[in-house]
């Protein structure tokens, strides 16, 4: 039972320095947007890459590092893609976007301290709040909820799941021999048929609302197991623990100045090679070729690498088309539904009432609460995870009703004072146009066994990136780095 950690029962960067040293997030986009190319398209490049996040970006310039020429081509007036900062008024950023990084997440780590950006570790100091249908609120030390309606199930449950986790290929979790019998049912079946109390359901959902955007019947259990495994690296089993923890787990530390800073230093490096509000509705490959075409004109190229989510992959016009076999893995790749709400306050009251700032609670629109202060702790930030069955329901109320909401439930954690925030921020993924959801792309029953073998295969001269395609790290910061070494390596063993 020791074993077991606060979230585990919740069911559980380029030359160094390049961002280093400036002195707001206003300046670093200025600096970013100011190199970008701003006039016509090159006429072709040895490679095209779409896609202007970090995994986009990290392919361009391995590309670039290895003598070739390349363009990168974002949808979007910024790059970052599903990661992005938001400066505050009061002073500092927090991220409306991906955030955290952890244990054996080698790969963004050595690229954020390669561009001069550090971490800082998420707090943990202080009890944690638990509210339950049956036990009410808890607050309480350690890292173990006192709820013993459920503790037996967790134990068990997380047992089961790293057991089985282990047992993947995570390059191919299809090829096990249960694959076809995990990817039949959704994590919620499994569930119900391995446990002694229903409330671990809730407990899990407060883990796949803010981990997935999605909820226990809408994951397959071989792809939620597979991205367990995934929470690792290559001498290193992935758990369920690594995978769902704050201290020693991928929510264990953030970057100062918030991550987007990893993605616009990569953009300043690249500088002309990165051009913005382009996005691409048609590759054509002919003679050897590939034809881009984007809003801003077509390019050429020898090789394309594309770096994009899933459900803007497949509105792309492809000739000659994607193999069936692709095409319908991409129509069964839909993004999960998330928003991040954040209250902020003029300092972290909580800590000095001896609250870590972390909460989760079985109703409500504040499932999973974090501590989202900036590193110097200059104001207090609350941050709430509405996702899944919880953003369907407060995600399409009005702005004014969600926060109402939202407060509400901060409140009932961290006390009345959490009710007067001297500002609440929002960002809703699934109204971002060019993502439409976050954090990742989810699978439901069958998708992983029938279609996942062709998650990463070429498609003649087209190659595929983005964190969705990684085999460590899926769905994170990590992944997207990972991801783009291996398609970058695919295209310059062609070049």
């Amino acid at each position: 039972m020791e074993n077991l950690s606060r979230r585990a029962v919740l069911g559980g960067v380029a030359a160094a320095g390049v961002v280093a040293g400036i002195g707001s997030l206003d300046t670093e986009w200025a600096a970013a947007d100011a190199a970008t190319l701003k006039g016509s398209l090159p006429k072709s490049v040895d490679v095209v890459v779409v896609g202007g996040g970090i995994s986009g970006l990290f392919a361009a310039r391995e590309v670039a590092a290895a003598g070739h020429s390349v363009v990168v081509l974002e949808a979007r007036n910024r790059v970052g893609g599903r990661v992005l900062n938001h400066p505050l008024t009061q002073g500092g950023t927090i991220e409306s976007g991906g955030a955290f990084t952890g244990p054996t997440q080698d790969h963004i780590q050595a690229l954020a301290k390669e561009l001069g950006v550090h971490t800082f570790k998420e707090n943990v100091t202080g009890k944690s709040v638990y509210i339950s249908k049956r036990l009410g609120k808890i607050e309480y030390p350690g890292t173990v909820p006192p709820d013993p309606t459920i503790l037996l199930d967790a134990a068990n449950l997380q047992s089961q799941i790293d057991r089985m986790a282990a047992q993947l290929d995570v390059a191919a979790p299809w090829a096990h021999p249960k694959a076809k019998l995990w990817d039949a049912m959704t994590v919620g079946q499994w569930l119900r048929k391995n446990s002694l109390n229903k409330d671990i359901i809730d407990v899990l959902e407060c883990w796949t609302e803010p981990g997935f955007g999605a909820d226990v019947d809408e994951l397959s259990l071989l792809y939620v197991l597979w991205y367990v495994a995934c929470s690792g690296n290559e001498t290193t089993k992935g758990t369920f623990e690594r995978n769902s923890d704050t201290a020693n787990g991928a929510q264990d530390s953030r970057f100062v100045g918030g991550s987007q800073l990893i993605p616009l230093g990569l953009a300043q490096h690249l500088g002309k090679k990165v051009a913005l509000n382009a996005p691409v509705t048609k590759i054509v490959q002919k003679g050897g070729v590939a034809h881009v075409t984007s809003a801003r004109g077509t390019v050429k190229a020898k090789r394309v690498i594309v770096a994009c989510p899933p459900p803007l992959v497949r509105e792309m016009e492809f000739v000659p088309a994607m193999p069936a076999q692709r095409q319908q893995l991409l129509e069964h790749l839909n993004m999960g539904k998330l928003m991040k709400c954040d209250a902020i306050y003029p300092t972290p009251f909580w800590r000095k009432a001896g609250l870590s700032g972390f909460g989760i609670s079985f109703s409500g629109a504040t499932r999973a609460v974090f501590d989202n202060s900036p590193a110097d702790g200059t104001v207090g930030v609350l941050l709430a995870f509405v996702g899944g069955d919880t953003w369907r329901t407060y995600g399409n109320q009005s702005r004014a009703a969600r926060k109402a909401a939202v407060l509400k439930g901060f409140a009932q954690m961290f006390g009345d004072e959490a009710l007067t925030p001297i500002d609440y921020v929002e960002h809703d993924w699934t109204k971002e146009v060019w993502t439409r959801g976050a954090p990742v792309a989810i699978m439901q029953p069958g998708t992983l066994t029938e279609y996942g073998p062709s998650i990463r295969t070429p498609h003649g001269l087209v190659h595929w990136a983005g964190t969705e395609t990684a085999t460590y790290w899926t769905g994170y910061m990590d992944g997207a780095v990972r991801a783009a070494e291996r398609a970058s390596a695919e295209v310059l063993a062609h070049l």
